[in-house]
């Protein structure tokens, strides 16, 4: 999306504060243009903080690099056009405590965004590759310096088998509309003992479609869990969906397709398509 020109004027201000996970615009503006700069900021996932204290729109990741790039190209991914919701601090901290990562730990963050998850991964001593459609998104994660690796693309496009091994654990929250199929095939990148710890809509709890199903009695079979999380989980990223928390714990003799039950199987019969 392009900004609109009294946008870029706007944020491209020498007096406009951005650090960290924060704009803010401190000076007064006409109402249309506040207008315009509020609607473009919700777009790119913040949200207006107006504590005396703050006064600022927040972010639930970290903006400055990100947005000094898009403002040099003029023009940001929009959240909307893409299903891109960043995931919220607390959710950062819940999901990456449940996959249990150590230092040294190999990390796949498949659908990494501007690198919510990668910078608390990192600091727990993982060593993280990171995969991300968005081309401006993948620049601001190899620039914070997180990921060991950056790779620029459509997840599901990706072969397990260009891998020689799997991973130690693989954290995600994936677009919500094609989520399952994302984490389908992201147990095709994981060890036989390896975690997998996805956020995905709350509805794969109740569907009743045949993969959602197999899915979930997959899920219970492997002795994993699906928990819904708070109705609000998602409120600071600008949406109110309703969403849940997957837990797929790997182990030697699972019916899991890892990447270790991939590398085993007689490679000429095309055994490989496992995600439809």
């Amino acid at each position: 999306m392009q900004f609109p020109t009294d946008v870029l004027t706007v944020l491209t201000d020498q007096r406009t504060e951005i650090r960290h996970d924060q704009v803010r615009v401190p000076f007064e503006l006409d109402r249309v243009v506040y207008e315009q700069v509020n609607v473009v900021l919700k777009d790119m996932g913040g949200r207006w903080d107006g504590r005396k204290s703050i006064r600022a729109h927040v972010f639930p990741y970290r903006i400055e690099e990100f947005m000094r790039q898009c403002l040099a190209a003029g023009e940001y991914p929009s959240r909307t056009d893409q299903g891109w919701y960043a995931t919220p601090p607390a959710l950062v901290t819940q999901v990456v405590d449940a996959a249990g990562i150590y230092a040294g730990h190999t990390v796949l963050e498949p659908s990494a965004g501007a690198g919510a998850m990668t910078a608390d991964i990192a600091s727990r001593g993982g060593l993280v590759d990171a995969v991300e459609i968005d081309r401006r998104r993948a620049q601001i994660l190899r620039a914070q310096g997180d990921c060991r690796t950056v790779i620029e693309g459509d997840f599901l496009a990706l072969d397990p088998l260009d891998l020689e091994q799997g991973y130690d654990r693989i954290v995600m929250n994936p677009p919500f509309n094609t989520g399952l199929d994302h984490i389908l095939h992201a147990l095709k990148f994981m060890s036989d003992d390896g975690h997998l710890v996805a956020i995905m809509t709350a509805g794969l709890m109740w569907w009743s479609d045949r993969k959602s199903v197999e899915f979930r009695q997959l899920v219970e079979e492997v002795g994993g869990e699906i928990e819904a999380l708070p109705d609000d989980s998602f409120a600071v990223s600008g949406t109110n969906v309703r969403t849940c928390l997957v837990f797929v714990p790997g182990y030697a003799g699972s019916r899991l397709q890892t990447h270790d039950w991939l590398m085993r199987q007689p490679r000429q019969l095309g055994l490989f398509d496992f995600a439809a």
